[in-house]
Formats: structure tokens, sequence, C-alpha cells
């Protein structure tokens, strides 16, 4: 069985949640996941430069047969709703996960 390849996309706010769900596609479902670096042990995206972020995540995106959305209590934040835009227009699916908290 080939392994589709799916990025990740939803609210940073949610990073912990997140990377339980990439666990559970990859392990569980077989997906392979490609997710964003999520700031841990102090780190924060304070210094980031967005736009090369934003700029590397739509690479992503386009590498992948589908995004995974993770919608977390009905936030999905305007970053999010780009990704989706963008991966519709460049021919990807968009796989939705619902979860309310």
């Amino acid at each position: 069985m080939e392994s589709k390849v799916i990025t990740l996309c939803g609210s940073m706010r949610y990073a912990k949640e997140m990377m339980k769900i990439a666990y559970e596609l990859e392990v569980k479902k077989g997906y392979a996941v490609i997710q964003c670096v999520y700031p841990v042990d102090g780190i924060t995206y304070e210094d980031a430069d967005f736009p090369m972020l934003d700029t590397i995540h739509r690479k992503k995106i386009d590498i992948s047969d589908a995004i995974y959305v993770v919608n977390i209590d009905g936030y999905i934040g305007n970053s999010t709703k780009n990704e989706i835009e963008y991966a519709l227009r460049n021919g990807k699916e968009v796989i939705y996960h619902e979860l309310a908290n």
C-alpha cells in the first residue's frame, strides 16, 4: 500500500494536539505526515520570519497529496484559511479533523 503524504495545517495554539494527531495519522493510519516545527522548551516564534515560514509551509503543501486541517473548538485562523485556499487552487485534497476540547 502506498502511503498518502499529507501536510498538517492548523493553529499553533493547538501544537500539542497537532503532534498527537500526527502520531495517530502515521502510526495508526499509515500516512506520511509533514508537520510544522513546534516551539518547545521556552522557544517561541517571536523572532520568526513569518513570510519565510509561509513560503516553506506552501512548499510542504506542494509536495503533499493532501492537507489535513486540524479544527479544534471550531477555530481555523487566517493562515490556515489561506493554506486551505492554496491547497484547493493547486488540486490538493483537503481532509478536515474536527475536535471539541
